[in-house]
């Protein structure tokens, strides 16, 4: 349409040329250049013009039929009608299926917004509603371990591997601020459970914790599994409570500055005894725990992994009821041996107390954790009646000291490589040297008595304390597996039995070396 507009145009333009030239031609004769008239008229001039012109409007007729030729040829192209139709089909084409994209788009949000998630990776599987309330991990620990003691002057520990943790643990939360850990453990002789427990979370400076769990009081206790320097833990650690059935109060303050633990537990015997659930209802134990970490959110990255607070419990214990079983909690060695433990018919009497001040130290790859602990318990010996009440004060204390050799920042809560173990791209991991100085000392009233079956404990068998030093390498091959080599040197003191004859385990120096292959999620 547009082409024949412009073809009737040219026509016209044209037209109007050929009938305006002669007009102008005659004008310009009447007239002079001025515009005035003239009188006489010469007869060469007019013959002039006339050709001038003609050949003028010749000239235009060349220019409108080569105008003509190029209308000709765009009218040759497909009509403008149809070229219009096709391009407002297919326009129609791309808006319905861009409009059918955004509505696909707008499904697969919903979708998204109502489906669970799933998701693996370095730290377990873990499934969860959309809306994120409710949540399922599933982690595992699994600590395969070796010991070998030097059999000097024919020592009793036991060389071999051991399982010393198989653990499948269960986690997650339930309807946004329940929180809850099943964690039985399967390494062993037997199968227990570790944690069973719920918290609920609403805020983090408020958080009520119940359930079966480890006992807030040491420093080193409380840090896991998977991330203890040593195998085992320290000689201080034996004078704490392990797990224990209770409810607590717990949060943390000023973004973690500061963090506070108060509950009520069954009350339970030191690290590696068992639990003494059989006492009477007033041997309820109240624990508390203060932490401090007062630089963790400043600027000044020396001071953030400096944190010190203290541990306490109090419980008024009374014997059980059947007292020939009396107090069966020992205290190990470093290669879980147990070089400390109360005679048969000993049994608590009265009020046990414990306090444990702590703190640690971690910048860049240097660490530094060290704890004093101290448990004060009355304690009789119920073979002469209970009469011979007494006051045992036992302490222990350790330091222990860590430096990442390839440079990773050191943390109480773990080390993550800045590379992971591939020896394709000639990288190892991290690798960390360890060393560790604990002691012991069990109040001398244990062992006074007119004979062995007065006292509380038998010098013949038992160590008055002990003395552990402890070094070795660990390898992070990556986040989930650790490698470990350790030395532990344990020595005994005022052991009453024959350091020749004597089986005892006090009876000599302890020297173990210890290996783990360490797998983690």
């Amino acid at each position: 349409m547009k082409t024949t507009r412009l073809k009737q145009l040219i026509i016209a333009a044209t037209v109007g040329t050929q009938f305006a030239l002669p007009v102008f031609a005659a004008d310009s004769a009447a007239t002079g250049t001025n515009g005035t008239a003239t009188t006489e008229i010469s007869a060469a001039p007019a013959v002039i013009g006339n050709a001038a012109q003609e050949a003028e409007i010749n000239a235009l007729k060349q220019q409108v039929e080569a105008l003509v030729q190029k209308v000709n040829a765009l009218e040759q192209k497909p009509t403008s009608a149809e070229s219009v139709a096709t391009i407002s089909d297919l326009d129609q084409k791309v808006r319905i299926l861009q409009r059918q994209r955004e509505i696909d788009q707008d499904a697969a949000v919903a979708k998204s917004a109502t489906a669970p998630k799933v998701s693996l990776g370095q730290n377990g599987f873990s499934f969860s509603s959309a809306d994120t309330n409710f949540v399922l991990q599933l982690h595992a620990v699994l600590q395969f371990d070796s010991r070998t003691f030097f059999h000097d002057n024919d020592a009793k520990g036991v060389d071999g591997f051991l399982l010393r943790r198989a653990r499948p643990i269960l986690s997650g939360t339930v309807a946004r601020d329940f929180e809850y850990n099943f964690t039985p453990d399967f390494g062993g002789s037997q199968v227990q459970i570790f944690d069973a427990y719920t918290i609920y979370h609403g805020t983090p400076e408020f958080q009520v914790q119940a359930g079966k769990f480890k006992s807030p009081i040491g420093l080193e206790h409380l840090q896991s599994d998977v991330n203890t320097s040593f195998n085992e833990r320290s000689l201080a650690t034996d004078l704490v409570p392990n797990r224990d059935l209770g409810l607590a109060l717990k949060g943390d303050l000023y973004g973690g500055a500061a963090s506070y633990t108060v509950g009520i537990f069954n009350g339970a015997s030191d690290y590696n005894g068992t639990a003494t659930n059989t006492f009477s209802q007033n041997s309820k134990a109240l624990v508390a725990r203060l932490f401090f970490q007062p630089w963790k959110n400043s600027d000044v990255n020396a001071l953030r992994g400096f944190g010190f607070g203290v541990g306490g419990s109090y419980e008024n214990d009374q014997p059980a009821t059947n007292a020939a079983t009396g107090l069966t909690p020992g205290y190990t060695t470093d290669g879980q041996q147990k070089f400390f433990s109360y005679n048969k018919n000993v049994d608590a009497s009265g009020v046990h107390w414990r306090l444990s001040p702590q703190a640690y130290y971690y910048y860049g790859p240097f660490g530094l954790l060290g704890e004093y602990v101290i448990s004060d318990q009355h304690v009789s010996n119920y073979a002469v009646g209970g009469s011979k009440n007494v006051d045992v004060h036992n302490t222990a204390w350790e330091v222990s000291g860590s430096w990442l050799l390839t440079g990773e920042d050191a943390s109480y809560s773990g080390i993550t490589p800045r590379k992971n173990f591939d020896p394709r791209l000639n990288q190892w991991g991290a690798w960390q040297l360890v060393a560790r100085y604990a002691n012991l000392n069990v109040d001398d009233d244990a062992f006074k008595g007119s004979n062995v079956n007065t006292s509380l404990a038998n010098p013949t068998t038992s160590a008055d304390g002990a003395q552990a030093f402890a070094f070795g390498l660990n390898w992070y091959l990556n986040k989930n597996v650790r490698a470990n080599v350790s030395f532990s040197h344990t020595t005994f003191s005022s052991y009453g039995g024959s350091s020749f004859t004597s089986s005892s385990v006090p009876a000599q120096a302890e020297n173990t070396l210890f290996t783990r292959i360490q797998l983690a999620f």
